[in-house]
């Protein structure tokens, strides 16, 4: 009888399969097992002084993330490389500006002085400013006056404390900012003890001394039934609210080395709201309000370090007196047979002959705006009489778009020259804006001069 043997192969064992013996890995487990057991495979590798397998999906992941911002940051810097060129263009303009200037003579009697008006200094709060270097600052800015507007306080005088009379050859006014019952502040110049109180009781106060009250900040003041003398038609720090801190700040990394002054341009504009009012102003009362621009000068924005005893170590200022002196000033005109002095700048500014420039954009002096009826001339801030016409007569230093207004309202609006001539037959207060065309925008489409009306009566 023949019996069959069976033959009983061997368990399988994949590590003896000569296909999944590779030189220099013998014992690596099949693809499959090695995907299921990723964590214990790369253990034992590590283990066994090799390098672990590096997840390159997560790598690839990162690296785009990576990529994607850094796109983003360059894309976001685009804006403010562009307001750099921008900055440098009108840099360029203003330079060709100064250079063009032909200021016709002043035939009219009256020496023009050129100063800034709401300044604050440590007293009172609010800035850390001293005196030197305000006067530093007047004097390298070539100011003629300074007018102070300290911020009052209920233990001293401010105004009699502050800067007062001739120094380094500048005239200084020392005045008040007040607060009224209501919240209204009031410029009172010069100043004295008054701290707050209503307003008709202040202004009057002010009256008996002769000094001049002037409202601030006109897009929130109320008490516009009281008897003050003026409106502050520009404020630095008004218009300067509007800024982007973020924008600012690039705006600032890109530009303030090269172009700290011209940093102001980004936010300037015309301030059509207080300008509306103190026309609003003028026809409601029907008697003369001299307009003018408060530079408002704290010299307290920017960031710095300092040690323990308050010295500062490191820092930015970004509204030193100086630049803040440069940016808006207000030309007075006196009649040149008297001196610069505090009487007679308070007689200029209370009779409205006066003018705002924007300096930084162009040097303003020279500017004229006057009036004739065939039998008299007048200057801005005065009053005149007409039968049938009033010739008005506009001279500005470059060649220039001169905007007449009559009541607020746009009447003509003329370019091309600098000396245009209007003639009208209307009643009302008639006044100019002047800007320069030839400086890129948005600059050429805001004021570069503001000027105090001519009362036709």
């Amino acid at each position: 009888m023949i019996s069959k043997r069976r033959t009983v192969s061997p368990p399988h064992d994949a590590n003896k399969n000569p296909k999944n013996v590779i030189a220099g890995n013998a014992g690596v487990p099949p693809a499959s097992v090695r995907g299921n057991n990723r964590e214990t495979w790369d253990d034992q590798a590590t283990s066994a002084g090799e390098t672990p397998a590096v997840p390159v999906k997560k790598f690839m992941t990162r690296k785009k993330i990576l990529l994607a911002l850094l796109i983003v940051i360059f894309l976001s810097q685009i804006p403010f490389a562009f307001r750099r060129y921008k900055l440098g263009r009108l840099h360029s303009a203003i330079q060709s500006v100064n250079s063009g200037r032909v200021p016709e003579a002043n035939n009219l009697g009256f020496s023009e002085y050129k100063g800034v008006l709401h300044v604050h200094s440590f007293l009172g709060g609010h800035s850390r400013g001293n005196f030197e270097e305000i006067i530093a600052a007047a004097k390298s800015n070539q100011l003629a006056f300074v007018v102070m507007t300290e911020h009052t306080s209920g233990d001293f005088n401010t105004a009699a404390m502050t800067l007062k009379g001739m120094h380094a050859g500048v005239l200084f006014i020392n005045g008040n900012e007040v607060s009224l019952s209501n919240g209204d502040r009031l410029l009172i110049l010069p100043g004295d003890e008054s701290t707050n109180g209503p307003a008709d009781e202040l202004v009057s106060r002010a009256k008996a001394r002769k000094a001049i009250s002037i409202a601030a900040y006109p897009q929130e003041f109320q008490s516009w039934n009281s008897e003050y003398d003026g409106v502050e038609v520009y404020n630095v720090y008004t218009n300067a609210r509007e800024i982007n801190p973020v924008v600012m700040f690039f705006d600032s990394l890109w530009s303030y080395h090269s172009y700290p002054d011209l940093l102001f341009a980004n936010f300037y504009s015309r301030p059509g709201v207080n300008l509306q009012k103190w026309d609003e102003a003028i026809a409601a009362k029907n008697k003369r309000l001299v307009g003018v621009a408060g530079n408002d000068s704290h010299a307290n924005v920017g960031v710095s370090l300092s040690d323990s005893s308050g010295k500062t170590l490191v820092g930015l200022q970004l509204d030193p007196y100086e630049r803040s002196f440069r940016l808006v000033r207000l030309h007075v005109l006196i009649p040149s047979d008297r001196p610069l002095s505090q009487e007679t700048l308070a007689e200029a500014l209370s009779g409205g002959h006066a003018f705002i420039g924007f300096d930084i954009f162009g040097d303003t002096t020279g500017f004229s705006f006057s009036a004739s009826n065939g039998r008299e001339t007048k200057i801005q801030g005065d009053e005149i009489m007409t039968d049938k016409e009033v010739r008005l007569t506009v001279s500005t230093p470059v060649t220039s778009r001169v905007v007449l207004l009559r009541d607020g309202k746009v009447l003509e609006d003329r370019s091309g020259a600098g000396k245009q001539e209007f003639v009208v037959a209307e009643k009302g207060s008639y006044r100019v804006e002047v800007y320069l065309p030839q400086l890129p925008k948005p600059v050429s489409d805001q004021p570069w001069i503001i000027s105090n009306p001519i009362y036709v009566r």
